[in-house]
């Protein structure tokens, strides 16, 4: 691990001042990814700004009837607040499908929609990456590794986000507040907030430089069921090849893009009428797999259909 400097503020205008003031500098908070990126020297940040312990760990009701999860709540405290899961049982279950009790102690809402991809060649760095890189070229295209994107890739990147707790969220039609430098507030739907590769894989977010995420804020619960499903090469503690979030008609899909994909046109099939394998198959058709990740076709149909067929949304013809 590289030399840094540390410093703590005390509130999210210090942070943000504190970041501006050194490049390179970036925020941290629970760790459980920059940390591993920073030993292994994927992530060299110059200096740290420690903002785990601002007055941003609370989950606060909203005057519309939805709920504001603050940057720093960890994933167990959302996971195991009465409210989310009784108005919001897709994002508990997602959050409760990824990692470990003591990651999930640690890893927090902001961190864990800005977690880097799990891309076994991203990792290592003896392997040419545009994400570790940027001109280096992308060492999976025509790799072993299957664990790919079949929505947005590029020639640049065909790496996927790991996320669960982001495809849940964006099925629930979430939105991500943002302060940066100055005093500027603003918020962007949480769909908004990845980027799809192009020729610029590690451009990451739609964030601008010093800008942090300070909450996000779920609307009123859709109404119709809710569910996340995620398949996994082994039980416990490995990401997705591949989920489904289901909330009322939204539908969205996991480890199949660099962001969490939303799911449009299933979405706009079933508003039609069409069946759960039907606007599946209709989202689907779009898919571009690389050969190595063909699996991913059938593995999503049937995951959609079963999750949507779950939920009530839609009805098989």
């Amino acid at each position: 691990m590289k030399p840094f400097t540390y410093e703590r503020p005390a509130d999210v205008t210090e942070a943000l001042a504190m970041a501006a003031a050194v490049p390179g500098a970036r925020f941290l908070a629970g760790g459980t990814n920059l940390v591993d990126l920073m030993k292994l020297q994927i992530e060299q940040p110059t200096h740290l700004v420690d903002v785990s312990r601002l007055p941003l760990g609370q989950i606060e009701e909203t005057a519309e009837g939805g709920l504001r999860l603050g940057a720093t709540t960890s994933n167990s405290q959302v996971a195991a607040d009465a409210k989310v899961r009784a108005r919001y049982p897709a994002l508990a279950q997602a959050i409760l499908s990824g990692a470990s009790g003591q990651l999930r102690n640690k890893a927090t809402t902001a961190g864990n929609l800005l977690q880097r991809t799990r891309c076994a060649y991203f990792y290592d760095t003896t392997k040419p990456c545009n994400k570790r890189q940027p001109g280096a070229g992308c060492a999976a295209i025509g790799g072993i590794y299957a664990n790919t994107a079949i929505f947005g890739a590029s020639q640049a990147c065909i790496a996927t986000h790991p996320s669960d707790m982001a495809v849940a969220m964006s099925a629930l039609d979430a939105q991500v507040e943002i302060a940066g430098p100055g005093g500027r507030a603003r918020a962007i739907a949480l769909e908004d907030l990845h980027r799809l590769p192009g020729e610029t894989p590690h451009i990451e977010t739609t964030l601008e430089p010093g800008e942090m995420i300070t909450a996000v804020v779920l609307p009123p619960p859709p109404p119709g069921g809710q569910i996340y499903r995620k398949a996994r090469e082994r039980a416990s503690y490995a990401f997705a090849i591949g989920s489904v979030a289901v909330a009322g008609g939204k539908v969205a899909l996991g480890a199949v893009a660099h962001k969490p994909w939303r799911a449009r046109v299933a979405e706009q099939a079933l508003a039609g009428g069409a069946g759960p394998a039907e606007a599946m198959a209709a989202e689907l058709a779009s898919a571009q797999p690389d050969g190595h990740n063909d699996f991913k076709l059938k593995l999503m149909a049937r995951l959609g259909a079963a999750c949507l067929t779950t939920t009530g949304a839609g009805s098989d013809q």
